[in-house]
């Protein structure tokens, strides 16, 4: 089965806000059975809008990926970081 990734570049508009999302992010994909492969750290873009932050976390499957985002957990989450950045989340399928 592929694996499925949940790939997000983020812009930070409030610091402190952003790190009490984080914190639960991090909860909610740790329970998730995520696997963070990068989370923050340095970067190059090459094309497109560069955005400051970039994480890719790893699940067993697409759909548990999806699952993930679209839990209660992960929902409260979201709704934390409200106002404390702008962000893009792609969920994208592995190869087989």
């Amino acid at each position: 089965m592929a694996k499925g990734y949940l790939i997000a570049r983020i812009n930070v508009t409030d610091t402190e806000q952003f790190a009490h999302y984080a914190k639960l992010a991090a909860a909610a994909s740790a329970s998730h059975g995520a696997r963070p492969l990068a989370r923050g750290g340095r970067f190059e873009t090459l094309e497109g809008d560069e955005k400051a932050r970039n994480v890719i976390l790893e699940f067993d499957s697409f759909e548990a990926a999806r699952a993930y985002y679209f839990s209660a957990d992960y929902q409260a989450a979201k709704a934390a970081r409200e106002g404390a950045a702008v962000a893009e989340f792609v969920l994208v399928e592995g190869v087989a």
